[in-house]
Formats: C-alpha cells, structure tokens, sequence
C-alpha cells in the first residue's frame, strides 16, 4: 500500500494518523520508563557494570 502525502489526506484520515502515533509514542514512552527503571534498580542493587548497559542500549534504539 502506498503511503499518501499529509496535505492529500482527508480530515478523518488525518485524525486516524494522529492516533496512531499519539499510541505508539506512549508505548515507546513506556517502554523507555521500564527499561532505565531497570537500570536505576541494578545500580541501586549492585553496582554499574555490563549488564546494565544493556537496556540503556535498547533505550537509545528504540528512537
């Protein structure tokens, strides 16, 4: 399917996209919250080492 420029689309298929992405960021946002909590929690835990650089990886990915 071929994506068609902003300025062709009707006002309800602009509304639709906007929807999408207002849920995908929120799930990246998310996403991103879980992932450095896990990192505040290992270094509270232990100390700075391989494995939590691992999911501070995956937070710079996701963009």
């Amino acid at each position: 399917m071929e994506q068609k420029e902003l300025s062709e689309l009707t006002d309800l298929e602009l509304l639709d996209e906007a929807r999408k992405k207002k849920s995908t960021s929120i799930k990246y946002a998310l996403l991103i919250g879980f992932l450095i909590g896990i990192v505040i929690y290992s270094v509270a835990k232990n100390s700075l080492g391989f494995f939590t650089l691992i999911p501070l990886f995956f937070c710079i990915q996701i963009d």
